[in-house]
C-alpha cells in the first residue's frame, strides 16, 4: 500500500513531512492566514486594516492571501492594531515575514519564471502529496533533460536557444524536491497517449521509458496510466494537479494550467470535484504494477 492509499493523504503530528513550511511562497500565505484570522477575532474591517498601514483593503487582501510580501512597518502597524502584544508571538510573527521575504532558490532563473507558474513552484516546494493527471506530455516532475527539451520547444517555438535552455535547467532543478529528505509523495495518472506519443524520435523516447522506470520503483513515486479504455466519466478531459499541505493553514489547493497561464482553486467545492475526478481516473487507470510492465513493453518495442 502506497502512501497515497492513506485515508485523505492523513499525516500524523509523528511523520516525516508534518513539518514547518519551506517555501517562502507557502510561508507568505500562511502568514497572511494568520493576520486574517487576527483581524477577524477582533471584528476589524479590511478598510480599517488598510487605513492602519497607509494602504487600501485590497492591499491588505492581498497580504492575507499571501499575494506580496511583508513590510517590517506594515507589519509591526498590523500587530499594534490586531492587539498582538506578547513577545512570544510578535516574534513568530516576524520571523514568518522574515523568511516569507527570502527568495526562493527559483529566483535565479527569473529571466524565464513566468509569475503564474512561480507560484506554483513556491507551492510544490512545500507540498506534502502532489496529484497530477496529464492528458499531453508527461509531468515535469518526470521528464529527462532530452524530453524536456523537445516539449519545451513545442510550447515555447520562437524561444531562443538560450531561453529554452535555461526552462529545462528550471524543470530539472524542480525535479530535487523528490530526492530531498522528507520529500513529498508525487502520484501522477498519465493518458496512455502521453507515453505512446513519440516526442523526438525513439532515442528520446527509450531514455525517457528507461528513465520512468527507474523513477517508480522510489518509495515516493506512484505512476499509473489511464488506458484508451477508461470511460469518458473518468477521464477529466484536461490536465490538473492537487497538492495537499502539512501545514494546516494551508488548505489544498487545485492547479490548472493554460497555455499562457494558470487558475488555482482552493475553495471546498471546487477540491472536492476535482478530487473526485482524480479519485475516479485513479480507480479506473491500470495499477502501477501494470503500468510499469507496460512501460517495459513500450520499451522493448524501441530496441
Amino acid at each position: 500500500m502506497t502512501a497515497m492509499n492513506q485515508p485523505d493523504g492523513e499525516l500524523t503530528p509523528g511523520s516525516p513531512r508534518h513539518l514547518q513550511p519551506t517555501s517562502p511562497t507557502v510561508v507568505r500565505i500562511v502568514l497572511g492566514a494568520r493576520l486574517r484570522r487576527l483581524r477577524q477575532q477582533r471584528g476589524i474591517t479590511r478598510e480599517d486594516a488598510g487605513k492602519a498601514i497607509r494602504g487600501s483593503h485590497a492591499k491588505i487582501s492581498r497580504l492575507e492571501l499571501g499575494q506580496v510580501s511583508f513590510k517590517k512597518r506594515d507589519l509591526a502597524d498590523l500587530m499594534k492594531l490586531y492587539g498582538v502584544t506578547g513577545p512570544t508571538e510578535r516574534a513568530e510573527l516576524e520571523s514568518l515575514a522574515a523568511r516569507a521575504n527570502t527568495p526562493g532558490w527559483w529566483n535565479q532563473y527569473s529571466d524565464v519564471l513566468a509569475d503564474w507558474f512561480e507560484l506554483h513552484i513556491g507551492l510544490e516546494e512545500s507540498a506534502s502529496i502532489i496529484r497530477t493527471y496529464e492528458v499531453q506530455f508527461l509531468p515535469g516532475l518526470l521528464q529527462t533533460e532530452s524530453y524536456a527539451h523537445v516539449v519545451t520547444r513545442l510550447g515555447h517555438p520562437d524561444a531562443s536557444a538560450r531561453r529554452i535552455q535555461r526552462l529545462v535547467e528550471l524543470r530539472l532543478a524542480r525535479q530535487r524536491l523528490l530526492e530531498r529528505p522528507g520529500a513529498p509523495t508525487l502520484w501522477a495518472v498519465v493518458d496512455e497517449a502521453v507515453l505512446r506519443r513519440p516526442f523526438g524520435g525513439a532515442g528520446v523516447m527509450r531514455r525517457q521509458l528507461e528513465h520512468l522506470l527507474k523513477v517508480i520503483a522510489m518509495p515516493n513515486v506512484t505512476l499509473q496510466y489511464a488506458p484508451f479504455s477508461v470511460g469518458a466519466n473518468a477521464a477529466a478531459g484536461s490536465p490538473m494537479t492537487i497538492l495537499r499541505f502539512a501545514e494546516p493553514d494551508l488548505p489544498d489547493k487545485v492547479y490548472l494550467e493554460q497555455l499562457n497561464g494558470a487558475v488555482y482553486l482552493d475553495k471546498r467545492e471546487d477540491i472536492e470535484q476535482h478530487t473526485l475526478v482524480m479519485e475516479r481516473l485513479c480507480a479506473e487507470a491500470q495499477t502501477p504494477e501494470k503500468t510499469g510492465e507496460f512501460l517495459q513493453h513500450l520499451l522493448d518495442a524501441l530496441r
